[in-house]
């Protein structure tokens, strides 16, 4: 198999070149729609980026040019970057990553050896790719996010699963029915969770506070997935509180306050997103226009037809449960202690979720709650 190399530098730049994606999607089609039902929603930047990246090994010319501006990467480049940033993700503990590639089209020998770690599978059967997808996210998302027709030529699909545990759980007890105010500022009871944090994983990042809570690596080890829960100023959008959760955390401050607790709902979001339509606005036309040129990935004239992804996310007290599937388509004391500060931080109105992985700011889940939260079912 081959193994490119990497560097910490490389790493970076790939990591960069995601944030650039998220900050793009959410705040210029995401965060200007309503993808979901009360402007709520959740995504993933990374397995967008995984997937279109992976297309983008495929494409030439002024196809390649326009996917490079947008992703970082295009062309024979892109074979090695896709495959070197999948298996830095699958570092983090308790995260999966796959991409599987179904054709009835031939697909070219120097594509399938620049991207050694994607199975590629000739003819496309919508059965099996609903099996894998329901396999390979452990039952969160039960199938394909597209329907796949006679037009459909090739299908790459991306799928990123995390089910983990927080270090340290809320105390299910201390769950209880607390107001939150959704974004056209109706209030409503909601279950909410609550526990201090320490004041090392709370910072604020131009005007809006972050918290990170960390998962357990699970059985496979490795670092586990850190989860930050963004808040920003009462009215703010997605686009300018999201952005946050990726930021490099040593450029916020830390709150002046002795000690912070925070009042979490629990929640489970899921969103249907059609990429297609956002990606005019993220610059990319000439890839799903008859002028495409993806003939580095087939001798065929091949252009995209759809983008969609589908993506799940649950908090609860025990942990995080995440699941995206992203398909490219083709046509605290003895003595008494001094009065302390408390920041208590309660996330009663509309904020965001980004979920990252244990050694990089990759946005890997990105969410934004701004209806009612519905919570998981409590175990």
């Amino acid at each position: 198999m081959n193994r490119p190399t990497t560097t910490d530098a490389d790493a970076a730049t790939r990591a960069r070149a995601v944030q650039h994606l998220a900050d793009r999607w959410i705040r210029d089609a995401l965060a200007t729609g309503k993808p979901a039902d009360g402007g709520s929603f959740v995504c993933s930047p990374a397995g967008l980026w995984l997937a279109l990246a992976a297309v983008a090994a495929g494409a030439r010319g002024a196809t390649a040019r326009e996917l490079r501006a947008l992703l970082g990467t295009a062309d024979r480049e892109a074979g090695p970057a896709v495959t070197a940033a999948a298996r830095e993700l699958a570092l983090t503990g308790a995260l999966g990553v796959a991409t599987r590639v179904w054709s009835r089209v031939p697909v070219s020998d120097a594509y399938r050896e620049g991207l050694p770690d994607i199975r590629f599978d000739d003819g496309l059967d919508p059965a099996a790719v609903d099996a894998w997808v329901r396999e390979a996210t452990g039952g969160l998302i039960e199938a394909l996010p597209l329907e796949v027709t006679a037009e459909t030529l090739l299908a790459l699909v991306n799928v990123l699963v995390l089910k983990a545990r927080w270090e340290k759980p809320f105390e299910g007890w201390l769950t209880r029915d607390r107001p939150f105010t959704d974004a056209s500022g109706t209030t409503r009871p909601v279950a909410t969770m609550t526990k201090g944090v320490p004041l090392a994983d709370v910072w604020v990042v131009d005007g809006t506070y972050v918290v990170e809570l960390r998962c357990t690596g699970g059985e496979g080890g490795g670092d586990g997935a850190r989860v930050r829960f963004v808040l920003g100023a009462p009215g703010a959008s997605a686009g300018q509180v999201l952005p946050a959760g990726w930021a490099d955390r040593t450029t916020g401050t830390h709150p002046d306050t002795d000690l912070v607790s925070i009042a979490l709902p629990r929640l489970a979001l899921r969103t249907r997103i059609a990429v297609t339509g956002h990606l005019p606005a993220l610059g990319v036309r000439l890839a799903t226009s008859d002028a495409a040129d993806f003939s580095g990935l087939s001798p065929l004239p091949l252009t995209i037809s759809d983008v969609v992804q589908e993506a799940v996310l649950k908090v609860a007290e025990e942990g995080v449960e995440a699941a995206a599937v992203t398909v490219v388509a083709m046509r605290a004391g003895s003595a008494a202690p001094p009065p302390q500060r408390v920041l208590h931080l309660a996330y009663d109105r509309p904020f965001g979720i980004v979920v990252l992985p244990g050694g990089t700011d990759v946005p890997l889940f990105a969410a934004w709650q701004a209806d009612t939260p519905s919570g998981p079912a409590h175990t």
